[in-house]
């Protein structure tokens, strides 16, 4: 790729993101945004995660000088409530205790915008739902260190695979990333060839 060709660039510091478009095959940058969330606690759920993915991207794009970047946000939600990161072992405990047997959403939102050119923004929702989990099974799992950077404390490509006993839409949007829909919104915007600069 010359260096006047538009660079790809992830305006996220998860890991799981990154890992999951490095095994996709294509190769970029990561830039990790500074944003204000504060005020976006009162927003529905697929609302405020458009809106987040958007403020990532735009705050990144400002900085690049040739540049598509992937602004993304997910949340966990369930009955109202938007469940983050966990405080503790104690928050994380009660969350995992909450989604115990039942169903819950996994939201995405998506944004991909290029320098002074086209910018698209979408949402992704995954239903997941938890079998009637045991006390000793989430400690175990909280002994692991797992739920601490994650979202409702959980992740589904990690021993809490095994809580999971349905699934309704995208696997990986519940990793953090639709890798799909991504690829679909890539192709609307941006032609086969400029993607394939993209890609290993």
């Amino acid at each position: 790729m010359s260096l006047t060709e538009p660079q790809l660039i992830l305006a996220s510091g998860s890991p799981r993101r990154a890992e999951l478009l490095k095994q996709a095959g294509f190769h970029f940058q990561i830039v990790v945004p500074s944003v204000d969330e504060d005020d976006v606690a009162d927003l529905g759920p697929e609302e405020h995660v458009r809106v987040l993915s958007k403020r990532k991207a735009e705050a990144v794009l400002r900085s690049s000088d040739s540049g598509v970047v992937i602004g993304a946000d997910t949340i966990v939600y369930y009955q109202g409530r938007i469940l983050g990161k966990p405080a503790d072992a104690d928050n994380a405990f009660a969350m995992l205790r909450l989604l115990s047997g039942k169903t819950h959403q996994v939201y995405t939102g998506l944004t991909l915008a290029e320098t002074g050119g086209a910018s698209l923004t979408d949402v992704v929702r995954t239903d997941v739902t938890f079998r009637e989990l045991e006390p000793w099974e989430i400690q175990a799992y909280i002994e692991t260190g797992g739920p601490m950077d994650k979202a409702g404390a959980y992740g589904i490509q990690e021993r809490a695979g095994l809580f999971v006993s349905g699934i309704k839409g995208c696997y990986f949007n519940v990793v953090g990333f639709p890798l799909s829909r991504f690829i679909m919104m890539l192709k609307e915007i941006w032609h086969e060839n400029e993607i394939a600069k993209w890609m290993e």
